[in-house]
């Protein structure tokens, strides 16, 4: 089974919602820890309403005392004292294949998490066995801009660096082709994709991360998994749904295979 700890989409695009439907197109169990309630919909972000820690860790510890968690994946890390009270919790009981999407901004552009969030993000880095950045996500991280593949690639260093085992820096805003960099160890990977024309979506980041712990929770290896994930996100990409008057969100209906 897999784990979801993340924040609530009450469209259905992103967030929980798109990790559940995620899970069940892969034939992986879901479970889900919500740790903030965001009022949105496909044209934005109206407000974000974290989740007290305590009611987090709660969440997360009775999961786990009854659950076969074979995977994991964190999103939505709304403020600094959720992301140092996760990082206590991991400390003293880790979470298995644990892929941190550290979402900051949502696919709208509306900011999702406080200020000051994105450095308290470092310190989850230890416990992940993926951290999957976009290029705005990965300057965050590392403090340093991230405009190009160059750039994508040494961020992803500096997250291994900072003790994630893996990196994946997604190049869907890079003007061009959308490559993503994936740095496992001291390899780094160029990974090329065609463009989808689907217009402005969200919920890609969530999928894609939901993806890949799905895999894992699955029995993949870790680039495997990376792979069937960003299969799957390109064909939700390419099935987009009009619906809504913003962002279209992916359709999560598509096959895993």
């Amino acid at each position: 089974m897999a784990l979801s700890v993340a924040g609530s989409d009450p469209s259905g695009g992103a967030g929980i919602q798109a990790d559940l439907k995620t899970f069940q197109a892969f034939g992986v169990y879901g479970a889900a820890v919500i740790t903030a309630l965001t009022v949105q919909n496909t044209r934005g972000v109206r407000a974000v309403h974290p989740v007290a820690p305590d009611v987090v860790i709660a969440q997360l510890d009775a999961v786990d005392d009854d659950l076969p968690i074979g995977a994991a994946k964190l999103g939505l890390v709304a403020d600094p004292a959720l992301a140092a009270a996760l990082a206590s919790r991991l400390a003293r009981r880790a979470l298995p294949n644990l892929v941190v999407d550290p979402v900051l901004v949502a696919g709208s552009g509306d900011a999702l998490a406080s200020a000051g969030t994105a450095t308290a993000l470092r310190a989850l880095l230890p416990h992940a066995v993926l951290v999957t950045p976009n290029l705005a996500e990965a300057a965050a991280l590392t403090g340093r801009p991230v405009e190009d593949v160059g750039g994508m690639k040494e961020a992803a260093r500096v997250l291994v660096g900072h003790g994630a085992r893996a990196a994946l820096v997604k190049g869907g805003h890079l003007p061009d082709r959308p490559i993503d960099v994936l740095a496992v160890g001291t390899d780094v990977l160029e990974l090329d994709a065609a463009r989808i024309p689907s217009g402005p979506t969200h919920g890609t980041g969530c999928t894609l991360s939901a993806g890949i712990a799905a895999a894992l929770a699955g029995g993949a290896d870790l680039l495997a998994a990376v792979m069937r994930a960003r299969r799957f996100v390109h064909r939700a990409l390419a099935a987009a749904p009009r619906i809504g008057g913003g962002t279209r969100p992916l359709d999560h209906r598509v096959t895993s295979a």
